[in-house]
């Protein structure tokens, strides 16, 4: 439903143009969502891990039904399964007048609000049209693309399917410039291995960075580096390497090391820095063990893109928030439209924080249009 974190810790996870989100927070924001279902939609909110706010119910019908009842309450208008064709501007394009449904029928109001999602999950009916009738308003809309998205990944471990459905925990995930490899972008979280490359929460808030590298340098590959063991450095992770081994010098390396990292990965890992799992520590190099360890500190992957904008789970990109209004949502470029959600600019991580954007946008924009339609008479 929302995020409870505190608003900098808010404007920090929405990392396409969170400044943006100032004015529109200090109208509605995440308190304020809470309260509003609490306190006048009766939907009882729980929160869970990283501040998620859920409801108790843990079903979003609930709070379908409790959204379209309030509606109604207050004598809402709705129209269902109405596909909107196109918008109607005045003569000299300086103001909204009306709005056109694929079956011809054309309404007219003083104010209009374009809510319609980016491109990405399309089956919910979020398939891009809403940038056409921006542009059509005067709008710039910047490039789309896809994020919090599984990354692509080429590597034989991938292709061979040697890691899929393997699960890590707390790991961090770094991207890195191609030629050069400095860090571009640092996340930490779980992720899974998948027949195509990564997935999970770290995979997903790296994915637009692995999108905008490629997009930068002109790659088709970029370098991405797991490090299975983001709170230790690599020579005190090595001593303790060593110490294992050690103790059990005569054991087959992957029985030494077992419970270090999953299993699969371990002995695919081990193979790669030249060791023989079965054998023994006592009949093989230390300096291959430094390599490993260095490897499971920065294991490097090369990244081919993404999944589809349409397998995104958000669309970055969207209308130019240079033409937009923040207090109100308010177009710039004509007057009495308006702008919510992901059809913006601005996009978030996962974990709540798109869906306070779109409530929070949501919330000025209804406010602006509604004032505006009022005092038209």
């Amino acid at each position: 439903m929302t995020n409870r974190a505190p608003q900098d810790e808010l404007i920090r996870h929405i990392p396409g143009n969170g400044k943006f989100m100032y004015s529109p927070f200090a109208t509605f924001n995440n308190e304020d969502i809470i309260r509003l279902f609490e306190n006048e939609l009766n939907i009882s909110l729980k929160e869970e891990d990283h501040g998620r706010m859920f409801p108790v119910s843990n079903k979003a019908i609930d709070v379908v039904r409790a959204l379209v009842g309030h509606l109604r309450k207050l004598g809402v208008d709705l129209r269902t399964n109405q596909k909107v064709h196109d918008i109607h501007l005045s003569e000299d394009h300086s103001e909204i007048t009306a709005v056109e449904l694929a079956d011809g029928t054309v309404i007219g109001c003083t104010s209009l609000v374009i809510a319609a999602g980016g491109k990405s999950v399309p089956h919910t009916g979020s398939t891009g049209d809403g940038y056409a009738w921006a542009k059509k308003a005067g709008h710039t809309i910047t490039t789309l693309f896809p994020t919090e998205v599984p990354i692509r990944i080429h590597d034989p471990l991938i292709s061979g399917k040697k890691l899929q459905g393997l699960s890590m925990r707390d790991i961090s995930l770094t991207v890195l410039q191609p030629d050069t490899f400095k860090h571009v972008k640092t996340h930490r979280g779980d992720m899974v291995f998948t027949h195509f490359g990564f997935s999970g929460p770290v995979a997903l808030r790296c994915s637009q960075y692995v999108v905008k590298t490629r997009q930068q340098f002109g790659k088709k590959h970029i370098p991405v580096d797991l490090d299975c063991f983001p709170d230790r450095d690599l020579e005190e992770l090595f001593g303790s390497v060593m110490d294992m081994l050690n103790e059990q010098p005569r054991k087959a390396v992957k029985n030494a090391l077992s419970g270090m990292i999953p299993e699969r990965l371990l002995l695919e890992s081990l193979k790669r820095s030249g060791i023989d799992p079965d054998q023994s520590f006592a009949v093989q190099a230390n300096d291959l063990f430094r390599s490993w360890t260095e490897q499971i500190k920065a294991f490097r992957w090369m990244a081919t893109g993404t999944l589809s904008i349409e397998e995104a789970f958000v669309t970055g990109g969207g209308v130019s928030l240079k033409e937009i209004i923040p207090k109100e949502m308010a177009s710039k470029k004509t007057a009495g439209l308006y702008f919510a959600g992901e059809i913006l600019d601005l996009h978030g991580y996962t974990g709540g924080y798109n869906i306070t954007v779109a409530f929070s946008t949501g919330y000025s924009a209804g406010q602006s249009a509604a004032q505006r339609t009022w005092y038209a008479g």
